[in-house]
């Protein structure tokens, strides 16, 4: 840790940097976590990374090393200025000083085509997490994997087993589009300033092709996000109430039909029940 650590003191004072708390910043000073996020990524020189928030440049200079060519994109403008200093002789680099969610990122990876994979590498803000990887996810980039440092109560919720009580409403998304995987757990002290909470290091890899077959993706995943919205709430009400179906008495017959109690509740269900249910209120409509 001391290696890392040191570089980070001395780019804040030479700088007269203080984390950005709106933005979310912590920086990462645990040389085994950047070694693990790096090694997971499993990247060559065929490989085009687009970083998410690099920061002071940490991991940046690792996946440099390994990688065809890094893309950063990184809003803050005083770290701009500071990865422009660093990486100011590397040829495979690449800045945008913007917010992610404003990236085309299609256009982006268009552009840089002549690699033969993409891959996603990021330590994201806790406050912006699921806004990116759904933004990730739903614009069904051509990218392979996705290796990302978040909360690490929002990994376990991201990973776990759909229908198991930690899923959630991300749960399903995430296993609808990829595998999701566990890869390491980096407690708050590796952090300058440290967060309240522990973090983890999750990879997704991106699904080739959906294991679903569906007749309205948008449909299902709008019972999802009904069955979720009120989570103590049976899914026969959960469906009524997110306006999914008129009435009870519908929502309970629907449920029947695909071999459910009438008073299941939405956490319950695997995905490929969902997807029983999203099939069976299409034909419905």
């Amino acid at each position: 840790m001391k290696n890392i650590y040191e570089e980070t003191k001395f780019l804040m004072k030479k700088y007269n940097l203080t984390a950005n708390k709106k933005l979310g910043q912590n920086f990462l000073i645990d040389d085994e976590a950047i070694n693990k996020i790096v090694d997971s990524a499993n990247l060559t020189k065929e490989d085009l990374v687009i970083e998410i928030g690099p920061g002071l440049g940490t991991l940046t200079s690792m996946l440099l090393e390994k990688a065809g060519k890094v893309i950063a994109i990184e809003l803050d403008d005083r770290m701009v200025k500071i990865l422009q200093d660093r990486f100011l002789v590397y040829n495979n680099f690449e800045l945008i000083n913007e917010d992610v969610l404003k990236v085309n990122l299609p256009e982006l990876i268009e552009a840089n085509k002549q690699f033969k994979s993409v891959k996603v590498v990021a330590n994201l803000p806790y406050y912006i997490t699921t806004p990116i990887i759904m933004k990730l996810l739903e614009n069904r980039l051509n990218i392979e994997s996705i290796t990302i440092m978040i909360q690490k109560e929002v990994a376990e919720r991201i990973v776990a087993t759909p229908g198991s009580k930690l899923s959630g409403a991300i749960t399903y998304s995430v296993h609808y589009y990829a595998e999701p995987e566990e890869v390491t757990i980096v407690p708050n002290t590796s952090f300058i300033p440290s967060p309240e909470v522990d973090s983890e290091v999750i990879k997704l890899v991106i699904r080739k092709e959906p294991t679903l077959e569906l007749k309205d993706e948008k449909l299902f995943f709008n019972i999802i996000k009904a069955s979720f919205m009120q989570r103590r709430k049976t899914l026969a009400n959960g469906l009524v109430n997110g306006g999914i179906l008129q009435n009870k008495t519908e929502a309970v017959e629907v449920l029947k039909n695909i071999g459910l109690e009438e008073n299941v509740r939405g956490e319950e269900l695997s995905l490929e029940q969902f997807a029983k249910l999203s099939n069976e209120i299409y034909l419905r409509k």
